[in-house]
């Protein structure tokens, strides 16, 4: 085959609802059957599938003329190797682009809405008709890039785990979470429903949710006068995070003053648990990648020095 180059183009897929059932149940018939007996419309399990299809088999030919293209699971994104000179390309939701992009540092990457009928697409400002052009032109390296900080923990241990959207630190059930928490010259021990640490990227998601809950209940409770909603919005590119500490509980032994703040080079956050176990922090919604955060460990969070790089 002549290609243009032979830059690889990673192309990264996740998959649907009906491959999922597919998974679980042995055969499309054996899906077909459960979803349709409990009432649900198995054809648009069939249609949304059928598109997601058509759309990675135009990419794959389309691509396959510019570069070397390989597709990649998003289950297999935690262990695959990147290269250096790599362009990807995320097929999908706007979850997976900022899964995919947390396992990056510093390749471009392209987000592909496969259905905009069925997606909005706030990451994903590309179909898979504008690719040619799109592709050729990050290969000339004439396309535009918008950079996006990331959020990361660092273990006592020596691990780490990186951050697109947010950070949550806290149980795996909907226990309590147990932990020493500081932020400059601030410390204090908490009991709470967990921390979240967000990035300018996610601020229009958990952040969004969980500033607006803070401020309802307390106009709701009379401890606030109402206000016009106010913008949590903040630049992807931005040199700080944000920290929210969840439903803090007040006693003896843990306190509720340092429960918001920023993450800034100069002033890490650092936490230490205080749980013998089920103690984890994961990011950006993917529970199963996660790590230990348990008694004895110490987690410093702060601004990665990876890069996230999206074409616009």
């Amino acid at each position: 085959m002549n290609r243009l180059t032979e830059t690889k183009i990673i192309l990264v897929v996740r998959a649907t609802r009906l491959a999922d059932l597919k998974a679980k149940f042995a055969t499309k018939s054996q899906a077909r059957f459960y979803v349709s007996n409990l009432g649900g419309d198995f054809s648009d399990y069939e249609r949304e599938d059928a598109a997601y299809q058509e759309a990675i088999s135009k990419a794959q030919h389309t691509m396959s003329e510019l570069g070397r293209v390989q597709v990649v699971q998003r289950a297999f994104l935690p262990n695959f190797v990147f290269g250096e000179q790599d362009i990807v390309v995320a097929l999908g939701q706007d979850g997976l682009v900022a899964n995919t992009l947390k396992y990056l540092n510093g390749q471009p990457l392209v987000g592909v809405n496969p259905d905009s009928k069925r997606w909005d697409g706030q990451l994903l400002p590309f179909h898979v008709e504008h690719l040619e052009k799109v592709m050729r032109e990050v290969l000339r390296g004439g396309r535009p890039k918008r950079e996006v900080t990331m959020a990361e923990a660092k273990l006592n241990t020596g691990l780490s785990l990186c951050a697109v959207n947010d950070l949550f630190i806290g149980m795996k059930s909907h226990g309590s979470a147990r932990y020493r928490i500081a932020s400059g010259k601030a410390a204090e021990n908490h009991s709470s429903s967990g921390v979240i640490v967000s990035t300018g990227l996610g601020s229009t998601g958990w952040f969004k949710s969980l500033m607006a809950g803070a401020a309802g209940v307390a106009v709701a409770s009379g401890r606030a006068e109402a206000a016009p909603p106010h913008d949590t919005k903040f630049p992807w590119e931005s040199n700080y995070l944000y920290f929210t500490v969840r439903e803090p509980f007040p006693s003896n032994t843990t306190g509720t003053s340092l429960i918001f703040g920023k993450v800034t080079p100069q002033q890490p956050l650092v936490l230490e648990s205080l749980m013998g176990e089920n103690g984890v922090i994961f990011s950006d919604g993917i529970e199963h990648d996660f790590l230990e955060f348990n008694s004895g460990t110490k987690a410093t969070i702060s601004i990665s020095k990876r890069i996230g790089r999206l074409v616009v």
